[in-house]
């Protein structure tokens, strides 16, 4: 399929329901179509893997193509330059989290971007490095445990950052990197407990609600 048959594709399965879901949902549906992420990842695997329609279908800015991209992608030729560019573009919590965990976190530049971001100023842009953390703890199987622990005085520096999108990512960073194994399970709720006594509304918040899973039955019984 080329870009102009996959883009048809897409429009024939798109509703009014769906955008009205995805706003329920805080998601920016400015330049979304409605289409279901069941259909976008369908429409993924019929595609396969392929550089070049990725890179069309982001310029396309439709919100779902944009998803697609980050399926289609190939990580080993995302370049610095792409990689700027598309987090540059960011305006929605889930093509962040899409592009994050569909394929920038297994760039060779994953690593360095999540510390990078997380002192930048623009609310998606910040949340994107703190969303890296998340997805590469659960996706970097080889990575050793010192990698993981140099991203939490980042988490407790900007644990202040009383914005939504970005509060929600300093949380999700913690937890997930706590649920990655025992040893960083009891580091990120020391992490937590420091960050609980800071005069912050959103530091309370993005500790009280990491402690409640960290320190959880579930949790603790999967990790013995």
């Amino acid at each position: 399929m080329d870009l102009a048959q996959i883009i048809k594709k897409l429009k024939t399965n798109a509703s009014k329901k769906n955008i009205e879901g995805m706003a329920r949902f805080g998601i920016d549906t400015s330049n979304a179509i409605g289409v279901s992420m069941p259909v976008v990842r369908k429409i993924a695997r019929e595609i396969g893997k392929d550089h070049s329609l990725a890179l069309q279908l982001w310029d396309s800015g439709i919100h779902e193509a944009r998803i697609l991209a980050s399926i289609v992608g190939e990580p080993n030729k995302v370049s610095e330059k792409q990689f700027e560019k598309w987090v540059a573009d960011f305006n929605s919590w889930d093509v962040c989290d899409q592009c994050c965990g569909n394929l920038l976190d297994k760039t060779p530049f994953a690593w360095k971007k999540a510390v990078e971001f997380t002192s930048r100023k623009k609310e998606f842009v910040k949340r994107t490095g703190f969303v890296l953390m998340a997805t590469l703890s659960v996706h970097d199987k080889e990575a050793d445990d010192k990698k993981f622990e140099r991203f939490f005085p980042l988490i407790k520096k900007h644990a202040t950052d009383e914005r939504n999108f970005v509060k929600k990512a300093v949380n999700w960073a913690l937890r997930q990197i706590g649920k990655r194994n025992i040893a960083l399970n009891k580091k990120a709720i020391t992490a937590a407990k420091e960050i609980i006594k800071i005069d912050s509304k959103a530091a309370h918040w993005i500790a009280t609600d990491a402690l409640r899973e960290l320190q959880g039955e579930a949790v603790q019984k999967r990790l013995a």
